[in-house]
């Protein structure tokens, strides 16, 4: 059943995909609103999916490779339509529609894939520490979605060239306001996922910290986005200029983790 649940999300997902690239095609809000409720029945799909996981395995989504990536397409998407609750800022799905549908395709490369998980990795503490800090990262990548879509509406603007989309795309003022609410709550969930993975790893390895390839990329995104949150709250960071930061920063981070997890041995390999 989880399964047959993991497809259908997948194949709505698809859809939804579709109908928010046709939007930006032919330039029609209605097509994003409908794209909208597409989107919608997916997460739901999507939710009982993750829930029969749950009850079929036993173990919360934060254990396997499959179950981890597919909770944080699933969180991202709902992260997408409580945004687009509050502010109407339909079109932003042309862009995290599609993140979430790639995501949904790695995870199905795993699916079914048997992981062999030690005892001591599955208590109470791994799923705080796997969810928090999958919440965490999920608001970023919405945060850069927005700040993407920032960056080009401002370039119509300034080059005066709208072609039709200026009146068509969010404004710029609800860019920037999900990009500092995302920094705001994203911030925190990660550094109290990361801090709960500490407790943890002092549990099983003896130590706080070890290095590890996982935990150096953890690093190096707390850092980041600390630097941009603290830009934004002390210097006074917003606009285009906290919008391109937030694109570089998931940028990086995408391209450390390729490096990170790619060429170094990780005891993080379990998830």
């Amino acid at each position: 059943m989880h399964a047959l649940l993991f497809k259908a999300a997948l194949a709505v997902y698809f859809i939804s995909t579709l109908g928010y690239v046709t939007s930006l095609i032919v330039r029609r809000v209605a097509v994003a609103k409908v794209s909208t409720w597409i989107l919608t029945l997916a997460f739901a799909i999507h939710a009982a999916s993750l829930a029969v996981c749950y009850i079929e395995t036993g173990h919360s989504p934060a254990i396997e490779v499959h179950d981890t990536i597919s909770f944080f397409a699933w969180v991202m998407t709902g992260i997408y339509l409580l945004f687009q609750l509050i502010t109407k800022t339909r079109v932003l799905g042309a862009f995290v529609s599609p993140v979430v549908f790639v995501i949904m395709v790695a995870a199905s490369t795993g699916a079914g894939t048997p992981v062999s998980v030690s005892p001591a990795l599955q208590g109470g503490l791994v799923a705080v520490h796997v969810i928090l800090s999958v919440a965490g990262e999920a608001l970023f990548v919405v945060a850069s979605t927005a700040g993407a879509m920032y960056l080009i509406q401002d370039g119509f603007l300034k080059k005066r060239r709208t072609m039709g989309y200026s009146s068509f795309l969010p404004s710029l003022r609800d860019m920037d306001r999900i990009n500092h609410i995302c920094l705001l709550w994203g911030f925190p969930l990660l550094t109290l996922g990361i801090l709960a993975g500490s407790v943890w790893a002092r549990t099983v390895w003896g130590s706080h910290w070890q290095w590890d390839p996982k935990q150096i990329w953890a690093l190096i995104v707390w850092l980041s986005y600390a630097i941009l949150l603290h830009q934004r709250l002390a210097i006074g960071w917003k606009g285009r200029k906290a919008a391109l930061y937030s694109v570089m920063a998931f940028v990086i981070l995408l391209a450390s983790l390729a490096v990170f997890m790619g060429f170094f041995p990780s005891a993080h390999s379990f998830v």
